[in-house]
């Protein structure tokens, strides 16, 4: 086959997360002599976008309603899969399964390959629509994907144990970029300065969304308890909503006391530094697949704990402390146990842990177990005719593509606002933006 193969790749949206970024990853890497990649999102949310975007990727939006299922948005899919024309279509988590692989399938005879980004649904804690969405993708998993691939070995067992193709499932695990995940050794002591505390400060980060799953709640309970036994411990967090704005995680941190030893940095666009800074990074979730967060700390050099669900036990094996979920008193302990040790100790854990990501992670060998993948899906059926055209022109599709300088990718932060006990405002260094 002379021309690279078309894949289109489609993913819920853009916004900030783990299968976004893993999907950005991927594409950015692709090697374009054999891949031409097309990203396809149900909703208009390009947070994470511009990268794509600059390195000239085509982004098309359906624009439909989060959370409904808009026949609209679906027939704009339908028309835009079958002007593409892809040789594969590779989507991106539940929704994206599920829409996008029977849309594929509904207009084309094109492979699909299934994403699974998620492994424990908590049934009090996951919305009706998205329950419904993985009972209808087990139903579908014998006739739409080809293949599916899990981001985690938990991942696959929870989803065989819901109904899906055992038989189709296969594991490939998040990567990380090293050049841009690395050790940034004056970030620590930026990070005190910007926030007016003494060289003596230890830092414990939590790097998450708001949201349920994430568990803040045990986290800060946790704080409390460290910070009866470090009393240099100060705790930063970040993420989308992790601002004084959201009244629910503000009433928590003012109860209990401290909130003055809470720094809120909202969305931050240097993860590598907000790492770096950190004498240990903590991740309090009930439910994951593969938390990014643990290897993408590791990768800065830092020393992770976190509790035990998902892949976490895995990724951190060896080189981090686990704790049993939603036990404060545990994920405590397992801090203190990491923070009470010298620095020279604490710094000889950190490079284990990002040797250990550069061994059973990097980025560019699981770009090629994706490639290698994809090959052997198409080597199992008859290619698609080749189009007449490389693209479709905006008019003929008649779905705008997202074009430069439409997005910004990171939130507004020329003020970051630190939770404190005042009402003062704290301007980060341009590091952390």
């Amino acid at each position: 086959m002379n021309r690279p193969r078309r894949i289109v790749h489609i993913i819920n949206s853009l916004e900030f997360g783990g299968a976004e970024a893993m999907l950005c990853d991927l594409v950015l890497r692709h090697d374009r002599n054999q891949w031409e990649p097309t990203v396809v999102t149900l909703i208009d949310n390009m947070s994470v976008a511009q990268p794509l975007i600059d390195a000239g990727v085509p982004i098309l939006c359906m624009n439909m309603r989060p959370g409904f299922p808009d026949p609209r948005g679906v027939l704009r899919l339908a028309r835009a899969l079958k002007k593409l024309a892809p040789d594969l279509v590779q989507t991106w988590m539940d929704h994206s399964n599920l829409i996008g692989g029977v849309v594929t399938r509904m207009v084309s005879k094109t492979p699909v390959v299934w994403g699974i980004h998620h492994a424990d649904h908590v049934r009090e804690k996951t919305k009706k629509s998205t329950l419904m969405t993985v009972a209808a993708c087990a139903r579908f998993s014998r006739t739409v994907p080809k293949q599916i691939v899990s981001c985690s070995h938990h991942g696959r067992k929870l989803y065989a144990a819901r109904g899906f193709d055992e038989g189709r499932m296969q594991v490939i695990p998040n990567g990380f970029d090293l050049t841009r995940f690395r050790m940034i050794a004056d970030a620590p002591e930026r990070l005190r300065k910007d926030l007016g505390l003494k060289s003596d400060a230890m830092f414990v980060g939590m790097a998450a969304r708001f949201d349920p799953l994430k568990d803040h709640h045990t986290f800060v309970q946790a704080a409390l308890k460290i910070a009866e036994r470090i009393p240099s411990a100060q705790f930063v967090m970040c993420g989308t909503r992790i601002d004084r704005s959201n009244r629910e995680l503000a009433e928590l941190l003012q109860s209990t006391g401290m909130a003055s030893r809470f720094h809120l940095l909202g969305p931050i666009r240097d993860m590598p530094a907000f790492y770096s800074a950190m004498d240990l990074v903590v991740s309090s979730s009930i439910s994951e697949a593969f938390p990014l967060v643990l290897g993408e700390a590791m990768a800065c050099g830092t020393v992770c704990v976190a509790t035990d669900v998902g892949d976490s036990a895995l990724i951190l094996k060896g080189v981090g402390e686990i704790a049993p979920p939603g036990d404060p008193a545990s994920l405590a302990s397992a801090c203190v146990e990491v923070l009470r040790r010298d620095v020279h100790t604490r710094h000889q854990m950190g490079l284990t842990a990002r040797q250990s990501v550069a061994e059973r992670f990097g980025l560019d060998a699981v770009t090629r177990q994706y490639e290698r993948l994809y090959s052997r899906v198409l080597d199992d059926r008859e290619v698609l005719p080749i189009a007449t055209e490389r693209f479709p022109c905006d008019a003929e599709l008649d779905i705008p593509l997202i074009q430069k300088d439409e997005v910004n990718p990171w939130p507004p932060t020329s003020e970051i606002d630190i939770c404190s006990s005042g009402s003062q405002n704290s301007r980060m260094s341009e590091w952390m933006r």
